[in-house]
């Protein structure tokens, strides 16, 4: 989904691979890794799966506890 600007916007009941989350982050994929890892993004998966569900409302949880002040930005 677009946003005004053309950037991807994100969707708080949406469930993003990691390489759509890091797509709308703008991120790559290491990154969103460390971000996972250091608990920054709650992410799902299920018992004897691989792949990890990202929901839209952690993205934008992640990005509202770590918003930055203005004048450091």
């Amino acid at each position: 989904m677009m946003s005004d600007g053309g950037k991807l916007a994100i969707s708080v009941n949406a469930v993003y691979s990691r390489r759509e989350a890091a797509e709308v982050l703008g991120v790559s994929l290491s990154t969103l890794k460390k971000l996972i890892d250091a608990g920054y993004l709650r992410v799902s998966r299920p018992a004897g799966v691989r792949r990890v569900f990202i929901q839209g409302s952690s993205i934008l949880q992640m990005l509202e506890q770590t918003a930055v002040n203005e004048r450091y930005a």
